[in-house]
């Protein structure tokens, strides 16, 4: 019996599922022995779907329709954002039907509730796609790392981002200039905010804490740091020394705590995460039996996500309709660790009018906030003043270097806020 495939929404992703399972059926048969078929799709908007030949498929701008029709038996979610995609994918758990989605903001709020439902109708809700497009992460830690407890997981989850540092780096371009050319490039959205200030990584950051450790972890938790405080002096300074501005999500568990953050991170140019560039994605896990594994690729864009959303359906068909597998189940409530105990290096940029006395006193204040300096060089190559105070930390804590340079800020010959980039 072939499995039948309805598919809301038909733009970006939407679109490049109809064509992968228009165009790769043959593959499809192939790889699961099943055949996979496009039955129904349903859009307000038709005007996209006549690029697509669609004879013998339902086509409507009815999603509650398509949930319903008996020759879907996988509901594909591809709409996006909380409402309606939650109201859909709840109707068809309990109508009895697969989903599969790329939703990462409405997983990353609701995952529990939506997993309850799969649970309790026995069916599957798969959603490989919403975190790293066609990088299959989801797979890694559910399957392939099962018998490993995950000690930490450093994700670059966000092209927009990455593309953005990397274009800094190698061309020395200011913040402003790359992210105008990457709107312009189509590589970042109009408006840019969801990327550029950590919130899509911080999506993909809550899901994979998640499943990496059993608990539900909730997107409130998470400290979320963008990119848009990163400037050409940082880039360069810390290239210098050794490192690649990254824009991680850190995952850990740390006394009977998950760590779990977004923010820009000092990468050294030996680890693999440092050679991945532009607005290619890579998410680094580290593990007690596998040890340390890499899983690089496109995160986003038409036919590589489609890719991932195609993937679960094809992993549904292999089933034949045998009852859905054993489910993700929280088995914890581990909370979240408060970004104050976080315990790292520092690197810190200190703008400063060129005086006598200066630097004794910045370091002064650091030395009495228990934060312990590995380096100090100053810059001014711009002319005698102000100048920026370079330092890298010792291994510090957050609250404490926090402390201090809320102090070394207010002191009169500071000309603007500290500059902290984290290191891994």
């Amino acid at each position: 019996m072939a499995c039948g495939v309805g598919v809301i929404g038909a733009g970006t992703v939407g679109s490049g599922v109809i064509h992968t399972l228009l165009t790769n059926g043959d593959a499809i048969l192939d790889q699961s022995g099943q055949t996979v078929r496009l039955r129904h799709v349903a859009d307000l908007n038709l005007e996209p779907l006549k690029a697509f030949d669609l004879s013998g498929v339902t086509v409507s701008t009815d999603a509650k329709a398509l949930i319903h029709d008996p020759d879907v038996s996988v509901v594909c979610e591809l709409i996006g954002g909380v409402e309606p995609a939650k109201t859909f994918i709840l109707e068809a758990l309990r109508a009895g039907k697969n989903v599969v989605t790329a939703n990462k903001m409405l997983l990353a709020l609701h995952a529990r509730e939506l997993n309850e439902v799969a649970i309790e109708n026995g069916v599957d809700l798969r959603y490989e796609a919403a975190v790293a497009g066609t990088i299959p992460i989801i797979k890694a830690l559910r399957e392939g790392l099962a018998a490993n407890h995950i000690q930490a997981i450093y994700g670059i989850m966000n092209g927009t981002c990455n593309y953005i540092l990397t274009r800094m780096s190698l061309e020395d371009l200011p913040f402003d200039a790359v992210l105008q050319q990457a709107m312009a490039a189509g590589f970042a959205e109009t408006p840019p905010d969801l990327d550029i200030e950590g919130h899509d990584t911080a999506h993909k950051c809550t899901i994979l804490a998640s499943l990496a450790y059993s608990t539900p972890v909730k997107l409130d938790d998470l400290y979320v740091e963008g990119i848009t405080g990163i400037t050409r002096q940082d880039v360069a300074y810390t290239q210098e020394m050794g490192y690649q501005v990254k824009l991680l999500a850190v995952i850990r568990k740390v006394d009977g705590e998950i760590e779990a953050r977004v923010n820009p991170t000092l990468v050294p140019e030996d680890h693999l995460l440092a050679a991945v560039k532009y607005e290619f994605n890579a998410i680094y896990v580290e593990s007690d039996i596998a040890d340390a594994t890499l899983y690089y690729g496109r995160g986003a864009g038409k036919l590589p996500t489609a890719s991932a959303v195609v993937a679960d359906v094809v992993d549904i068909a292999r089933r034949d309709g045998a009852p859905a597998p054993v489910p993700f189940r929280y088995a914890h409530e581990w909370p979240v660790r408060e970004m104050g105990l976080l315990c790292g290096q520092y690197y810190l940029r200190i703008v400063t009018e060129d005086k006598p006395g200066v630097l004794g006193t910045v370091c002064g204040i650091l030395g009495e906030h228990g934060v312990s300096i590995a380096s100090c060089t100053q810059k001014d190559e711009h002319g005698p003043s102000p100048v920026n105070v370079v330092l890298m930390t010792h291994e510090t804590t957050e609250a404490q270097v926090k402390a201090a340079l809320a102090e070394i800020d207010a002191l009169a010959f500071i000309t603007e806020p500290a500059h902290l980039i984290r290191v891994l």
